[in-house]
């Protein structure tokens, strides 16, 4: 008998920077995501980009289960701080 395809569970996003020389532990966490390490710089422009990723999808109306993951890294490139 065929195995049944099954959905992939939930997604979430993942951010880990490796930029910290300060020693200084970073963690932010959400509902769909974790922001791990970095710089305090880098950690908040993570911060901030996942922020935003959500904000985008919530304007197009999906959900981080819904996007492929070319959407995905057009959107994560999009929220990114320059």
């Amino acid at each position: 008998m065929p195995k049944k395809k099954t959905k992939p569970g939930p997604r979430g996003l993942l951010g880990l920077g490796l930029d910290n020389d300060d020693g200084h532990r970073r963690i932010t966490t959400g509902e769909r995501f974790a922001i791990l390490g970095g710089s305090a710089e880098t950690h908040e422009r993570m911060t901030e980009t996942v922020v935003k990723t959500f904000e985008e999808l919530k304007q197009r109306g999906k959900q981080l289960d819904d996007v492929r993951p070319v959407e995905l890294a057009d959107i994560i490139k999009k929220s990114s701080p320059r």
